[in-house]
């Protein structure tokens, strides 16, 4: 893509109403908009990213056997009655349509799932399924002030599975809490990550979920020195005691939660009746576990953990909009030569195309800032500011070499053109 063509810009100005630093590194550098408290379109830079959260998700999903649907995001009002979270479910946005029926506009979709799986589900043959979607969540959230990381409208991948037995849930259980490690470890978040234990649990003590470590957190956690298991606040009685290994000695931690999965049992197969008949030829209740995944969320703890003074560092080229930032600096006659260039018009300017062409061409994505009239210390600024893994530089100075620097580091490296594609693929 080049910058020229891209309809959104960078500012240089702080958004006044944004308390996190995601939020206001995001806003600046025109990957997302506020539209309301709480509310923010994804721009093509932030889609880019979350399509790349996307993939990986749905990658390691799949691994697990999850097989992808879209389900509806109107629930009719007689579906959460059926759950009593027609009135229960205090975030949840109820409305009426022209037919004067009345529908919840989804903020979790058990009442959909559930009555869905009933019609496919009659034999103990049929278990176990998992199934997931990745799709817009609805929730009136009070406290709507946490940029991306606390909002009323976000993308959610929830996924359910369905059992025979409390051993098939136990045994999925821990397969998704291993794909979730493998989420967190290719978005560079892992080794900030705890599994925490938190209240929630239906048929379990406690449901567990992932806290990442930041300053911008809003929850607290305790977490074991011994075995590293993390303890939600919310949930501790009395003095702290780790409740996996008994240890004391903790440290308290400012977190974000990045994800979370839950035992159900059969609190939302009982009430639609999802039953399947056993190899005896009696019905039973199928057992049911959720576990989910807020996209944005995710995103904006990223960009929590890493960022410097001058903007966001993407951590790699997994999760990053662009795998390079190309730069073309040219010399003007009679401007003040810039990083050492000199002479009307330098060897740079007439292979910033080529080097655009052969990346693209090598299947490579590029945002090449090919933008007129604008200084090389703005375009670096908003290199700076963007957050691409690699930026490349074509200038009269690096002749028939590109100048390359990685976004988390100070040094810069000259490279020939010929190995420039082989570079980027290390």
């Amino acid at each position: 893509m080049k910058l020229s063509e891209l309809f959104t810009k960078t500012s240089k100005q702080m958004p006044s109403d944004e308390q996190s630093v995601s939020a206001q590194l995001l806003e600046r550098a025109g990957y997302i908009n506020k539209e309301a408290a709480g509310v923010y379109s994804l721009l093509p830079l932030g889609l880019r990213v979350i399509n790349n959260i996307t993939n990986i998700i749905r990658q390691e999903m799949d691994a697990v056997g999850g097989q992808e649907i879209l389900m509806s995001g109107l629930i009719p009002k007689s579906n959460l009655e059926q759950t009593g979270r027609w009135e229960s479910f205090e975030a949840l946005y109820r409305l009426k349509g022209a037919d004067d029926k009345e529908y919840g506009l989804g903020a979790t979709h058990e009442e959909i799932i559930s009555p869905l799986v009933k019609k496919y589900v009659q034999s103990y043959r049929d278990l176990p399924v998992a199934i997931y979607q990745i799709q817009d969540k609805f929730r009136n959230e009070i406290r709507a002030k946490s940029g991306v990381l606390r909002t009323r409208e976000f993308l959610m991948k929830d996924l359910y599975s369905f059992h025979a037995d409390q051993e098939g849930l136990d045994k999925y259980y821990e397969q998704v809490k291993e794909a979730y490690w493998k989420i967190f470890e290719r978005c560079v978040i892992k080794d900030k990550t705890y599994l925490t234990l938190a209240s929630g649990g239906t048929f379990s003590k406690y449901s567990h979920e992932f806290q990442t470590e930041t300053e911008a957190g809003e929850d607290e956690i305790y977490v074991c020195k011994s075995c590293r298991i993390g303890l939600n606040k919310e949930i501790l009685e009395g003095e702290y005691e780790c409740p996996e290994c008994k240890n004391r000695e903790h440290e308290v931690k400012k977190t974000i939660e990045v994800g979370n999965i839950f035992k159900l049992g059969t609190k939302y197969s009982k009430p639609f009746e999802l039953n399947f008949v056993d190899q005896s030829g009696k019905p039973q209740p199928v057992i049911m576990g959720c576990y989910g995944i807020g996209l944005q969320r995710l995103m904006g703890a990223i960009v929590e953990v890493y960022h410097d003074e001058k903007g966001i560092v993407w951590p790699n080229n997994e999760i990053a909009p662009f795998v390079a930032h190309l730069i073309e600096l040219k010399v003007e006659s009679g401007r003040p030569a810039e990083l050492g260039m000199e002479g009307p018009k330098g060897k740079g300017q007439n292979t910033a195309d080529e080097i655009y062409n052969q990346l693209l061409e090598a299947g490579i994505e590029v945002l090449y800032d090919d933008r007129e009239d604008i200084s090389a210390g703005e375009k670096f600024a908003d290199a700076d500011l963007l957050g691409i893994p690699c930026r490349l530089v074509i200038s009269e100075k690096t002749g028939d070499k590109v100048e390359i620097k990685n976004r988390s580091k100070d040094q810069t490296e000259l490279v020939p053109k010929e190995e420039l594609i082989s570079k980027l693929r290390t």
